[in-house]
């Protein structure tokens, strides 16, 4: 698991800058450092964060999701010369880096599978090589709902790839159980958004929800009995057809995202969240009894997305990061020391968002 210690090391050595490779690489091939500079990335008031560490320096990365030991990182990016994002594996001690998808198509949401020999992700490379048609924004700010992907597994090891409960329609937003008997994950394949759960070797699938409207961005509790996940409900028949003819062309407005929480069978499911806002990202802190996630509920243009905490029931809500533009994807790390989040702070140019991964002062916070 990280720790202190290892957080202390990983301030001595920056991110690999050499340029990703299509065919197996060991991450302990050697890398040429530079010693980093300083920098201040703390903001006033996030009296969580001990010590933070920038693990990325140019592009767009994000979703960076650590393996059960701790020492690595799954996560996608876009730099480059690339046009949409590809799924990377990141030594946290080393920096060295390789890519885990095939370098064609568009890929998303990777998660490291039971045992850490082999990578969970969403890719459209078996429909087509290109990044395929961005989200049509002419009409506001949707995100692409791709039918084109499919879930896949990378073998670390052998470096085989394989399809898993492959169909037509939208496959993706997949995690691992921490016990490793279970993914999670968003489908299309009952003709709306939905959330379903299945064995880890693709057996059992059955669906976890079924109201009208998004359910996403699934994740679980340590003890694996609980999911966290992101939803829009329309509450009108015209916010019901105005989704519907959005899903038609592949696509949602995640303007009104509330988190909720369900046990894994499907049962018990409770709304976390009561606002206008765009809340997503969210994942459990390992005590299960408190959610991190991201948000736009204190932003006066909707723009400035923070890190926010809650507890499960609903209780004790208050803002982690205060950067003046965007904070997301957090991740606990297993143990519980360190927060892994994607972030615009301190970025070398406009519209950069890098990974970092901040130590977690969890007795930190000021007495009320």
């Amino acid at each position: 698991m990280i720790s202190v210690l290892l957080l202390s090391a990983l301030l001595q050595h920056p991110s690999a800058s050499e340029p990703p490779v299509a065919v197996p690489q060991p991450l302990s091939a050697k890398q040429e450092f530079a010693l980093p500079a300083r920098e201040d990335l703390r903001y006033d008031g996030e009296y969580y964060f001990g010590a933070i560490r920038r693990l990325s320096t140019d592009g767009e990365n994000a979703e960076g999701y650590f393996s059960w030991g701790g020492t690595r990182i799954t996560y996608q990016a876009t730099f480059g010369d690339r046009a949409c994002d590809q799924i990377y594996e990141l030594d946290l001690l080393s920096g060295a880096r390789r890519m885990v998808s095939t370098g064609t198509g568009r890929t998303t949401c990777s998660y490291f599978m039971g045992g850490d020999d082999k990578i969970i992700f969403a890719s459209t490379h078996g429909f087509a090589e290109d990044c395929l048609p961005p989200a049509d924004r002419s009409k506001g700010y949707v995100w692409k709902i791709y039918p084109q992907f499919d879930l896949y597994v990378r073998d670390l090891d052998s470096w085989e790839l394989t399809p898993l409960v492959p169909h037509d329609g939208y496959d993706a937003e997949a995690v691992v159980s921490p016990d490793g008997e279970h993914i999670v994950f968003t489908s299309r394949r009952s003709g709306d958004l939905e959330i379903f759960i299945m064995d880890a070797d693709g057996s059992n699938l059955t669906q976890l929800t079924d109201e009208l409207g998004y359910d996403g961005g699934p994740f679980f509790s340590a003890d694996s009995q609980k999911i966290v996940y992101r939803s829009y409900y329309p509450e009108t028949e015209a916010e019901a057809k105005h989704y519907r003819d959005l899903l038609a062309r592949d696509s949602i407005e995640p303007m009104n995202l509330q988190i909720r929480t369900m046990n894994v069978d499907g049962s018990n499911k409770f709304q976390v969240t009561h606002n206008e806002a765009a809340n997503f990202g969210p994942y459990w802190h390992p005590d299960g009894e408190r959610i991190i996630y991201c948000s736009n509920q204190e932003s006066e243009t909707g723009r400035d997305f923070d890190l926010f905490m809650v507890n499960a029931d609903g209780s004790d809500n208050h803002r982690v990061t205060f950067c003046p533009s965007f904070d997301g994807f957090p991740m606990f790390s297993h143990d519980g020391r360190n927060l892994i989040f994607s972030s615009n702070r301190n970025a070398s140019k406009r519209g950069d968002t890098n990974m970092f991964m901040a130590e977690w002062l969890d007795d930190a916070r000021p007495a009320k």
